[in-house]
């Protein structure tokens, strides 16, 4: 499967695929991708079979250090020089789990924000996906201010 950068077009491709990810307090609503693809389709790396969007991460650039909720809302905030690559989402279709799918576009995203000479790559995620984002190098921060979907998260973080 080949990856690429997200356009318009990915559109409901990509907010059907967060419904299919996340519970309903959680999933950025359509109009949020909308502005998101407007602003950075390039933070944006897509796994299609077929027709069917499989995969996806996305995320933008920012100088700022800690990922905040503000910055799920705020496309304005991206920043193309910014020195941190920020993961917003990592999506996988339930039907299509444990294929290494997530792995392949993380690191499709990491190596990305290295040819682009950023610091690194931050994320959050729940207490449970720790082990994985782990595996790839990522450090645990410890627990994110981030109160999203009411859920806890913590923050991760490679540094280049």
């Amino acid at each position: 499967m080949k990856i690429r950068y997200a356009t318009l077009n990915d559109l409901n491709a990509i907010a059907d695929l967060e419904k299919a990810c996340f519970p309903p307090l959680e999933a950025a609503p359509i109009e949020s991708f909308k502005k998101r693809l407007n602003v950075f389709p390039n933070h944006f790396w897509l796994m299609y079979e077929g027709n069917m969007l499989v995969s996806c991460v996305n995320g933008f650039a920012t100088n700022e250090e800690i990922l905040t909720d503000e910055m799920f809302e705020n496309a304005g905030m991206h920043d193309e020089n910014g020195a941190w690559q920020m993961i917003f989402g990592v999506l996988t279709h339930p039907d299509h789990r444990m294929k290494g799918y997530a792995t392949k576009l993380l690191m499709r995203a990491i190596d990305d924000a290295k040819a682009q000479k950023r610091k690194g790559v931050i994320l959050t995620c729940k207490p449970a996906l720790i082990p994985f984002y782990a595996r790839l190098g990522f450090i645990d921060e410890g627990v994110s201010p981030s109160e999203h979907g009411g859920a806890l998260w913590h923050q991760m973080r490679i540094p280049f």
